[in-house]
């Protein structure tokens, strides 16, 4: 089977691409994410924050950071996983592989980390996955929220020239339209969606705990909707990511027109080596089906139409509750 594609511009011998984790820091890991077959890798997030701090050794000016506790964190980062090393992780990746190599940041500002994003492309990276997630909703409205990514895509991109992807969450006032809106500020892809850690409640300690660090396989119903209603309008390539833990999930994403799948959570659970498992129940399901290649399964059930789109919308909702009153 052909597995072959291209995403952001560069050409990955499968559509799977390994999501941005602590695996991916690893130099061994990428080595063995290139034999099993991955299209290419998102290293880990550096945060805007620990750019800021070791860049200017001081947070003073930094207004949403001025807790003990955050100035402890970014120390502690700064010394376990700093701006040299991750420079050196991916220069050498470069040379030691031949995966493509996306870097990511995760930030929530346009202050000056954005400059970082050159020597990102100095070191060699392919590709560059900004991950953006602003809650402040005490300062800014939802208008300059969503003004707010669109600043930070034009400050990246006038420090470099690498193809940007845009990750984002679902937490939009009206998702469409910022996704389109999005995608074209020339950015080269959108990765929809990001997945946060959540809070949990524990009612026996009466504490605030954390909830599942993993994804499911029932998540994947949120990026499946959104894709198939936007693949066919957004004006750069789409990466899915959350719940994609077999291949029956990529499938499905990739048939409503996602460029790439993600994976994460299930290589947590299954080991790094299940990427073989994965990719080969790619294939067998292709050749049972006869489909030669990716092309000929992406975006052939994506809504080309209104009529179309009512199938990721509402109208279903209203189809199935009929049934039951």
């Amino acid at each position: 089977m052909d597995l072959k594609t291209s995403y952001l511009g560069l050409e990955l011998k499968t559509p799977v691409v390994i999501g941005s984790s602590v695996l991916t820091l690893s130099l061994n890991n990428i080595k063995k994410f290139e034999d099993y077959g991955a299209g290419a890798v998102v290293l880990k997030s550096l945060f805007e924050e620990q750019i800021m701090y070791e860049t200017h050794k001081s947070l003073e000016s930094y207004d949403t950071y001025q807790h003990p506790e955050a100035l402890d964190y970014l120390k502690y980062f700064a010394k376990e996983q700093s701006i040299t090393r991750y420079l050196d992780i991916i220069h050498q990746a470069k040379k030691d592989v031949s995966v493509p190599i996306i870097a990511s940041i995760n930030c929530m500002s346009n202050n000056k980390w954005t400059e970082f994003a050159g020597e990102l492309e100095n070191a060699g990276a392919d590709a560059l996955e900004l991950n953006i997630f602003i809650t402040d909703f005490q300062k800014l409205t939802a208008a300059q929220i969503e003004d707010l990514y669109l600043k930070i895509i034009k400050d990246v991109k006038s420090n470099t020239s690498l193809p940007i992807a845009l990750k984002v969450s679902y937490f939009f006032t009206n998702l469409p339209q910022m996704l389109l809106r999005l995608s074209y500020s020339g950015i080269n892809g959108l990765v929809l969606f990001n997945r946060y850690y959540s809070p949990d409640v524990d009612i026996e300690k009466l504490e605030v705990t954390s909830g599942s660090y993993f994804s499911s396989p029932d998540e994947v119903i949120v990026p499946l909707r959104w894709i198939g209603m936007l693949a066919d309008n957004v004006s750069c390539d789409i990466s899915a990511t959350t719940g994609v833990h077999s291949a029956r999930e990529a499938l499905k994403l990739l048939m409503v027109g996602a460029t790439t799948v993600q994976l994460c959570s299930t290589l947590y659970k299954n080991g790094i080596d299940y990427l073989k498992t994965f990719l080969q129940d790619l294939a067998n399901w292709m050749k049972s089906h006869d489909y030669e290649t990716v092309n000929e399964i992406r975006g052939i059930l994506k809504s080309k139409t209104a009529e179309e789109q009512k199938l990721f919308s509402r109208t279903q909702y209203m189809r199935h509750y009929s049934k039951l009153v």
